[in-house]
C-alpha cells in the first residue's frame, strides 16, 4: 500500500510538472515546441499528428489547438476549407507564417473551445490532437456539438504508445506511463468515451498501428436526429 501511494504521488507530481512544462512550451517557448515534441517521440510526432487525416471528413473542418500548424498545412494542401482555433498567440503567429509561406490563406482564430466563435452546424469535422482536459469540458463538448453538422464527427487523438523495444524506446514508454501520457495498464480505456456519450455523441475508439507506435483516437459523431 505504501509503495502504491508513493507511485501515485510521484505520478501526480510528474503530471503536474509536465503540464507546467508544456504550458511554458506552448506559450513563451513555442519556437522550441516542434524540436521538443520530436525528441520525446523519437521523430514520430508529426506522423502521429498527420495520422488523423484519413479519419477527417470535409469539406469544412475546424482544428482545435492547432499548435505549430502541421495538420493545418496538410489539410489545406488537400483543398479543404480549414479553420483553426488556439488560445496561444505565439502558436497562432507561427502557424500563420507557416501557412502564408506555403501560399495558403490562414483562417485562424484565438479563443477558447468552450466558446467557439463559429456558426451552428457549419463543420463536417472537428479535430484535436493530444488536447489537454479542455476537450472533455461539458461546455467544450456542447460547443463542438453545436458547430458540427448533423452526422459530423469529432476526431480526437488522445494517446500514443511507443511500442519499440530499444533501450530509449522502453525508457520513453515508462516516462509516458509515469506522466499519464498514456492510460495506466489496468485502466479501462472504455472510460474515455463517457464524456462524449454523456454529451450526446455516438462515440467509439479507433486504434491506428504505425511502425514503432500505436495511436488511440476517439471518434464522436453528432447524431443526424437529435435525441
Amino acid at each position: 500500500m505504501f509503495h502504491k501511494k508513493k507511485r501515485e504521488g510521484l505520478s501526480r507530481f510528474a503530471t503536474g510538472a509536465l503540464r507546467l512544462f508544456f504550458r511554458l512550451l506552448y506559450h513563451p517557448f513555442a519556437w522550441a515546441y516542434d524540436g521538443v515534441a520530436d525528441a520525446v517521440s523519437m521523430g514520430r510526432w508529426k506522423r502521429w499528428i498527420l495520422a488523423a487525416v484519413p479519419l477527417i471528413n470535409g469539406p469544412r473542418i475546424l482544428e482545435l489547438g492547432f499548435g505549430t500548424g502541421h495538420l493545418q498545412a496538410r489539410l489545406h494542401s488537400s483543398g479543404l476549407s480549414v479553420y483553426g482555433l488556439d488560445e496561444s498567440w505565439q502558436m497562432a503567429n507561427g502557424t500563420r507564417r507557416r501557412l502564408v509561406r506555403r501560399k495558403y490563406t490562414p483562417r485562424l482564430t484565438r479563443g477558447l473551445a468552450q466558446n467557439l466563435p463559429f456558426g451552428t452546424g457549419i463543420f463536417q469535422s472537428v479535430v484535436a490532437t493530444f488536447p489537454t482536459l479542455y476537450i472533455v469540458d461539458s461546455d467544450t463538448l456542447s460547443e463542438i456539438k453545436r458547430v458540427l453538422a448533423p452526422g459530423g464527427r469529432l476526431v480526437v487523438l488522445m494517446s500514443a504508445w511507443i511500442t519499440g523495444r530499444s533501450f530509449k524506446e522502453r525508457a520513453l514508454q515508462k516516462l509516458f506511463r509515469v506522466t499519464a501520457q498514456v492510460p495506466a495498464e489496468d485502466q479501462d480505456i472504455g472510460e474515455f468515451l463517457s464524456p462524449y456519450q454523456e454529451a450526446g455523441f455516438q462515440a467509439s475508439l479507433r486504434f491506428v498501428e504505425m511502425p514503432g507506435s500505436r495511436l488511440m483516437f476517439i471518434i464522436a459523431v453528432r447524431p443526424k436526429i437529435s435525441v
